[in-house]
């Protein structure tokens, strides 16, 4: 109910913002309306460029966001002071904003939580910058003492807009909010330095120069959207080709249609559930498609798959020699070292590695065991926490399983701390 409550007071805030502003704007007027018109236009090209498939990226539009704070925080415009507000620029980035996402919400895409972000964020800036430089309070700040006003006014603003995007998230997912907040902050040295200096040289510029300034330090930034974006489709064709090679214990019928593809997809939300940063949910998505592929080494394939059952040293060997193929793979040596110690003592093993284990072995003990078969295997794997398996990540694992609604019983109760039975 929390978790629903903050995401309904995020997306009401922005509502009210935005309602505000379209109303003071329609009934003062636009101040400074060929900047306005530029500034706008700027906006709706950069959401223009967002991709329109593939994988998604942290930022899709950085051209839009650095045009947006920038219009927030101009002051002036070729040698002139420019005298909008905090509602004006709202409303124009908001009438921008949804004119780039024309094609998106076309074609039925999820465009409210960027737009709630994108408001917020501006209407922060926008609060911090421009009431005071309308009563004339940075008339006197020239030179580097504007300039580093302005990047600390946006470094703020992203930070705050990191703190929003994990809040939504956080209330979008379930996912816990500490490590969602991490891996934000931990992007803004990357594409969030890229737009904040893109905003206060545009700012800067444009006070100095003119409009003309805006296509002229567009041209960086586009650049470096194209290069993300072909990072982006790089790490997606090498995922692909990880799936591939996972699928070949599949296809010589060594493991279930699917197993290497649901092991990676629960264990992935057991790593967010612990807390894992992005970095390393990579690692374990990897692994655990690769869980198995050590199996190609046997002569008999073992029935179904379910090395869970297997006697300690034989998974050992099935582990060590599944990380040897990794290794000759590419996949990197981390990747590797969790398909190695899948099968070791849960104390000595790395958290990936712990949860690729208990997740590979509920994944075995549900198939074909019918309604009943999530509660039986959750059953079993916490009595197998006293030596076999990681009790945190099982209890973490029954959490998911519970938020999925796999874990229910009839009466809609299921295994785990705190539930009835």
């Amino acid at each position: 109910m929390t978790v629903r409550r903050s995401h309904v007071a995020l997306h009401f805030a922005a509502a009210l913002l935005v309602a505000v502003s379209l109303f003071v704007t329609f009934m003062t007027g636009v101040e400074d309306r060929p900047v306005a018109l530029a500034f706008g236009a700027l906006v709706a090209v950069g959401e223009l460029t967002r991709p329109q498939s593939g994988p998604p990226l942290r930022e899709a539009a950085p051209l839009g966001a650095a045009g947006s704070l920038s219009y927030a925080l101009v002051g002036g415009h070729a040698g002139h002071s420019t005298h909008h507000g905090v509602t004006q620029v709202v409303a124009v980035v908001v009438a921008a904003s949804l004119l780039g996402s024309v094609p998106q919400l076309a074609r039925g895409q999820a465009v409210l939580d960027h737009l709630v972000r994108r408001v917020l964020a501006v209407g922060f800036a926008a609060v911090c910058f421009q009431p005071l430089h309308n009563r004339g309070v940075f008339d006197g700040w020239s030179g580097p003492a504007y300039a580093l006003l302005l990047l600390a006014l946006l470094v703020l603003t992203v930070l705050c807009d990191a703190v929003v995007a994990a809040a939504l998230a956080h209330s979008r997912t379930g996912w816990p909010f500490t490590p969602l907040l991490r891996d934000e902050l931990r992007a803004v040295p990357g594409i969030g330095s890229a737009v904040c200096a893109t905003g206060a040289v545009m700012a800067l510029a444009v006070a100095v120069v003119g409009l003309w300034a805006l296509p002229v330090f567009s041209v960086p930034l586009l650049l470096t959207q194209l290069s993300l974006r072909r990072y982006a489709a790089v790490r997606a064709t090498y995922r692909q080709t990880i799936a591939s090679l996972a699928r070949a214990t599949e296809i010589a019928g060594y493991t279930p249609a699917g197993h290497a593809r649901r092991v990676a997809a629960l264990s992935q939300a057991v790593g967010r559930d612990l807390g894992l940063p992005e970095p390393e949910l990579s690692v374990l998505e990897y692994a655990a498609l690769m869980h198995d592929i050590g199996q190609l080494s046997l002569v008999d394939p073992v029935p179904a798959g379910a090395t869970a059952e297997l006697p300690a040293a034989q998974q050992r060997r099935i582990a060590l020699l599944g990380g040897a193929v990794v290794r000759q793979t590419g996949a990197g040596a981390q990747v590797a070292t969790v398909v190695e110690r899948q099968a070791d003592p849960y104390p000595e093993q790395p958290v990936a590695a712990r949860i690729v284990r208990v997740v590979n072995a509920y994944e075995e003990k549900v198939q074909g065991s019918g309604p009943g078969g999530p509660l039986t295997a959750l059953e079993e794997l916490r009595l197998g926490t006293g030596g076999e398996y990681a009790p945190e990540v099982v209890e973490a694992l029954a959490r998911v399983l519970w938020n999925m609604g796999v874990a229910r019983s009839a009466s809609g109760a299921v295994v785990g701390d705190g539930w009835a039975v």
